[in-house]
């Protein structure tokens, strides 16, 4: 049996009509409509051919019985069979498509993730050794830009800020400044770097914080644009504690 495709199966069509006319038009709605069925019709068998072996007359035969209402070549429980069978080999090639997709995505993540660690442990190495920046026992890093004269926040505290984050590159990917409006939010409920970070400040003061990835978001990444393993660079403003 041969995979039928769209030509062929408009060809075979067009072989066994005894109505078909080269000089049709649409013109009125049920025209459009019944043409746009069997477009769809055509369109779905050519992207079932990809799947599974159809053999384009019996397709077109089995259309025409099904309309003409004349007996058919196979019996109910044959037929419902036959759809059953169908029904679960697309349902395994469906399940075995997601898994190698799946597969893929992981593969190339992985490979994403090796690349933004290695980038992170190389900058955060020649980083520690710049004027100001100081290293915690976690691997933090921060630099004070100002210091502040109040207090300190707890772990259970909420504080206010402003802040802006960006990737080694670059690449800013939030900003508190952009949306106008200081970001408010338990110490305890943020990544462990800004937790750890904020406690070394004092409201007023500003930092400029480098976050490991373990101390990030680690190997599962953030959203769109902050991949796996990735470090990253957040200025930061302790406005107040709540």
């Amino acid at each position: 049996m041969k995979k039928t495709i769209l030509f062929v199966t408009l060809a075979a069509f067009a072989a066994v009509s005894t109505s078909a006319n080269a000089d049709e038009k649409l013109k009125t709605k049920g025209d459009k409509l019944g043409y746009s069925i069997g477009l769809d019709f055509a369109r779905s068998i050519e992207s079932l051919s990809r799947e599974v072996d159809v053999n384009s007359k019996m397709v077109l035969k089995g259309f025409k019985d099904g309309l003409s209402g004349k007996d058919v070549l196979i019996t109910q429980e044959e037929f419902k069979k036959v759809m059953m069978d169908f029904q679960t080999e697309m349902q395994e090639k469906q399940a075995k498509h997601q898994k190698e997709a799946m597969e893929k995505q992981n593969q190339e993540m992985a490979k994403v993730g090796e690349k933004n660690a290695k980038e992170g442990k190389e900058f955060l190495a020649k980083n520690a050794k710049k004027k100001g920046v100081k290293t915690t026992a976690s691997g933090l890093q921060y630099k004070v830009l100002k210091a502040g004269t109040g207090k300190s926040p707890k772990v259970t505290d909420q504080v206010e800020t402003h802040y802006r984050g960006t990737l080694l590159d670059g690449t800013e990917f939030d900003s508190s400044y952009k949306r106008g409006q200081p970001a408010v939010f338990p110490l305890n409920g943020v990544i462990p770097g800004w937790t750890e970070a904020l406690q070394l400040m004092k409201v007023g003061g500003k930092q400029k914080i480098f976050v490991p990835s373990k101390l990030a978001y680690g190997p599962r990444g953030a959203g769109g644009m902050i991949g796996p393993n990735s470090t990253l660079i957040f200025e930061i403003e302790l406005l107040a504690i709540k």
